[in-house]
């Protein structure tokens, strides 16, 4: 898929979102949300905030390093961090906090539109290719938007734009270990999923030593820590695959854990 292919899937993602939050009422965007700490706002406040440091990388590299250096210098107290890109947003009513994500989301859409193929956009850890840069715009769009849905009950259908998560996912399992300071385990695991539209995604299918397979939607529920693998139909083959799936993190930041088995087995 070209880079516009991807950021056209972006926008899809984020539209998706929108149609769950835009008649939301005052009492809908202050619920908690599984996120420690924030509600329905906090979560769409997130992503606003970082859709427009998003554009502001593409648009504007030496602006952005600016930024990441303002901002890399609160990293050792999460309370400024949270002050700092989160209390403006805090400010707005729930209509003044989405048409604020609308338009840093015009924003990024129209510093994506100027991205070649080869481009790489700086960003908080190394730089990313352009494509790489989009699909974690994605990513964190349909994981937030998951805490989101999950909070109110709300269903949210599943489309093949979770092809670009699971490849993620996928990629990302050696990067899983080494974020917990362990070693990656060595071997194979191949990954079987069925797609929303019924299309069948495949990696790593040669010389595997385990296997991981089942729904897409599942698998990527598990690799943004928003499923624990027991509260999934998701199939694991092998001690190296069960183990993957317990460790997965396939979004940037200091090593975390999703819930324990149990909290959505009934969901």
């Amino acid at each position: 898929m070209t880079v516009q292919g991807v950021l056209d899937d972006l926008i899809a993602e984020q539209q998706a979102l929108d149609d769950v939050v835009s008649s939301l009422s005052p009492q809908q965007w202050a619920e908690a949300t599984p996120s420690p700490g924030w509600n329905v706002a906090d979560q769409i406040a997130h992503l606003t905030y970082f859709d427009a440091t998003a554009a502001l990388a593409i648009r504007d590299t030496s602006a952005f390093i600016e930024h990441r250096d303002h901002l890399a210098g609160l990293m050792p107290d999460a309370a400024a961090v949270e002050r700092e890109t989160m209390d403006p947003l805090r400010a707005l009513t729930g209509d003044g906090l989405l048409s604020e994500w609308r338009a840093n989301r015009r924003a990024l859409e129209a510093a994506g539109r100027t991205l070649a193929e080869d481009a790489r956009v700086e960003w908080y850890g190394p730089s990313m290719g352009a494509k790489s840069f989009l699909t974690a715009r994605l990513m964190e769009a349909w994981a937030h938007g998951q805490d989101v849905v999950d909070t109110l009950g709300e269903s949210r259908a599943a489309s093949d734009r979770l092809r670009h998560i699971a490849q993620l996912g996928v990629i990302t399992r050696g990067w899983s270990y080494i974020n917990r300071g362990l070693e990656v385990p060595a071997g194979n695991v191949s990954v079987r999923l069925t797609a929303p539209s019924g299309d069948v995604w495949e990696w790593n299918l040669d010389d595997a030593d385990a296997a991981v397979s089942g729904s897409a939607e599942d698998f990527c529920l598990i690799v943004t820590q928003r499923r624990h693998v027991d509260d999934t139909n998701l199939v694991t083959e092998g001690e190296l695959a069960r183990d993957w799936m317990l460790q997965a993190q396939a979004f940037a930041g200091g090593a975390t854990d999703g819930p324990t088995a149990g909290t959505w087995k009934d969901t």
